[in-house]
């Protein structure tokens, strides 16, 4: 995203991402990618659960996270092993949701070109 964020500025909009890391392990992820959009910790998950869009993972990954050395409670600050549903929410100057496009298979993210198409949209609307 960090790639379009210019773009998405042009268009009038703002892009934050929401992660359920601790604001220290955000931190290290904006520096490593040089992100220049805010990313905001949502301790607990606790605005996915709320919006649904929160999953408790199984014991086999938790079990496949372990052999890689991934622990979410060191992310995540909380032994919930929790993680939240990829999703993008287009909000508009109203705080009206435009578009909202969520799936629970983590390998499946929203483009940041249909993104760019939905601010386009809004913009000429």
């Amino acid at each position: 995203m960090q790639r379009h964020y210019g773009e998405i500025q042009n268009l009038n909009a703002e892009l934050v991402a929401i992660s359920p890391q601790v604001p220290s392990k955000n931190l290290e992820v904006k520096k490593k990618h040089r992100l220049s959009f805010p990313v905001l910790s949502d301790l607990k998950n606790t605005y996915a659960q709320q919006l649904s869009l929160a999953f408790t993972l199984p014991n086999d990954l938790k079990s496949v996270y372990s052999q890689f050395g991934i622990s979410l409670p060191d992310f995540n600050g909380d032994d919930s092993w929790t993680l939240p549903i990829p999703t993008r929410i287009v909000v508009d100057q109203m705080g009206i949701v435009r578009s909202l496009r969520a799936d629970p298979d983590y390998s499946i993210r929203p483009e940041p070109e249909e993104t760019i198409e939905i601010l386009k949209d809004l913009l000429n609307s």
